[in-house]
């Protein structure tokens, strides 16, 4: 509140010191409101009301739900969807464990991470395998040596096999692009035959752009794997929540200084001490230097009625058909059930409103876009960016723990 003071001075004009102080008050009332819109680019709704509230109730949200509510501080968490734990949601049918969002296999091994989930879940010690149709053949995914010797001729596959222990030794995976660069026609054959089989037109399926346009990160995710080893990933831990990772996210949101808020979307007259977010970073700030480009996926789930459809998890199927692959739900869970649940996945770019935002697209365009966003939250010290969207950044699941795990350290 601005007191005016009117003091008597005998030598002075009565109305010329009120006239003074009346200008006086108002440059001090101008100047609070300079400071308050100041401080307003450094806050962001410092109020009375909830003292952490996070947006997004997946896994990022819900891991620094429980790691805030385990110090004693209190936790509101929201989400506009009507169900918690993000896109790793999954639920029962017909005694089949779903996920509806597409296929989730947690791995890490980050020993704290596996030891913070396995607080909140038992783990059915699932080793996850792919098969992708390659020239009419299901064969291993990632391209191994077992695949080598399906598709092509002992006598080839035996000496390329060589070749590659040479140059590069057992149980390594190479990244096909790297691959290429090999200055040997016997690899450079394999480095072709692997790229126009599976690498160009998945990726064009997948992200709709050539492996040259995207980000090395993400090409590097599907090597050449000169192994024997059929499993698509050699973590040390490996598994599926036993219920489910809705079950899984639910005993994480479990304690007394969490409130769940399903189907409440964000607004800015929310007013909280400290925020946490996990949804789009360009969203938050309005789209103020454009959107960040997504990839998104549309499902169409099938039922069948009979016990199996196909032998693994997923089989990818790279040069034929529109979608990218197959995933059969009852594998994960050993689900016992005399029908089968599978989706098919069909990519297809992100559109606000339509779909779901699933991967960003890295490379060095969007990097720099990116990097503006990061410029406007620097001055917001009571704002939090986590999780794939908030850091636009292809994470699995174990990494979006980890990345809270680092998080919560640093805030006090």
């Amino acid at each position: 509140m601005i007191v005016l003071l009117l003091t008597y001075a005998p030598s002075q004009d009565i109305a010329c010191i009120y006239h003074r102080q009346i200008f006086i008050c108002r440059r001090l009332f101008v100047g609070k409101i300079r400071l308050m819109k100041s401080q307003s680019n450094t806050t962001h709704q410092m109020g009375t009301g909830m003292k952490n509230l996070i947006v997004g109730c997946g896994i990022s949200g819900a891991t620094m739900a429980r790691l805030l509510a385990e110090r004693g501080e209190q936790v509101t968490i929201i989400d506009s969807k009507d169900h918690i734990a993000g896109n790793i949601y999954d639920y029962y049918t017909d005694g089949i464990c779903v996920h509806k969002y597409g296929t989730h296999i947690f791995h890490t091994s980050n020993k704290s991470v596996w030891d913070f989930v396995s607080r909140f879940c038992q783990w059915y010690p699932y080793q996850h395998q792919v098969r992708g149709l390659i020239d009419g053949q299901i064969v291993p995914i990632p391209f191994n040596l077992n695949t080598l010797h399906a598709v092509f001729p002992e006598s080839i596959a035996n000496k390329i096999e060589q070749k590659l222990l040479d140059n590069f030794g057992l149980n390594v995976k190479v990244p096909i692009l790297e691959l290429r660069k090999k200055d040997d026609p016997d690899l450079q054959f394999l480095a072709q035959y692997i790229y126009d089989k599976i690498f160009l037109e998945y990726t064009l399926k997948q992200w709709g752009q050539t492996p040259d346009q995207i980000d090395p990160a993400v090409s590097g995710r599907v090597p050449v794997y000169i192994s024997r080893d059929n499993r698509y990933f050699q973590d040390k831990y490996q598994g599926i929540p036993i219920g489910g990772y809705t079950a899984m996210i639910k005993n994480m949101l479990n304690h007394k200084n969490i409130t769940v808020r399903l189907k409440t979307p964000f607004n800015k007259d929310m007013k909280y001490d400290r925020l946490f977010w996990t949804g789009s970073i360009d969203q938050f700030f309005g789209y103020r230097h454009g959107a960040l480009p997504y990839r998104s996926e549309r499902f169409e789930f099938i039922k069948y009625p009979f016990r199996k459809f196909q032998d693994v998890a997923c089989v990818n199927y790279p040069c034929n058909y529109d979608f990218t692959r197959i995933g059969e739900y009852k594998h994960f869970l050993n689900d016992q059930s005399d029908k089968t649940i599978v989706s098919y996945e069909y990519p297809e770019p992100f559109e606000e409103g339509k779909n779901e935002r699933y991967y960003p697209i890295a490379n060095e365009e969007t990097a720099e876009l990116y990097q503006k966003y990061l410029e406007l939250a620097k001055p917001l010290y009571n704002v939090y960016f986590f999780g794939r969207l908030g850091d636009y950044k292809y994470y699995d699941m174990d990494k979006a723990v980890a990345r809270c795990l680092d998080l919560a350290k640093g805030i006090k």
